[in-house]
């Protein structure tokens, strides 16, 4: 089983940075394409930033384009989002996501009921 833990969350003011990391484990064999997930107030979980396994795939969500940077290093198995420019309306749990399986293609979703692992969240706070 896939184990991701998540972390580089906390406070942070309106306008700064803010770099998350996700650790995965337990896995050493297959495809991993990977997300960060975003639920706030209440709201149903959103696909942030995602990159597919191949990294030749990503997608980003409107509202951060510009702003926000998903990568990964293979070799560490560690998922990356450097956020800049925060806003408050960005408060929220993020969850590093994780499709896992053995496909041959590979992609970077946009809807996250493509992924089949989560890890815990970590909270981000922006602070006006």
């Amino acid at each position: 089983q896939v184990q991701l833990v998540e972390s580089g969350g906390g406070l942070v003011q309106a306008g700064g940075s803010r770099r998350l990391s996700c650790a995965a484990s337990g896995r050493t064999a297959g495809t991993y394409d990977m997300g960060w997930v975003r639920q706030g107030r209440g709201k149903e979980c959103e696909v942030v930033a995602s990159i597919s396994w191949s990294g030749d795939r990503t997608y980003y969500v409107d509202s951060v384009k510009g702003r926000f940077t998903i990568s990964r290093e293979v070799a560490k198995n560690t998922l990356y989002l450097q956020m800049n420019s925060l806003k408050p309306a960005a408060t929220a749990v993020s969850f590093c996501a994780i499709r896992a399986g053995f496909y041959r293609r590979s992609f970077a979703y946009t809807d996250a009921s493509r992924y089949t692992h989560w890890g815990q969240g970590t909270q981000v706070t922006v602070s006006s």
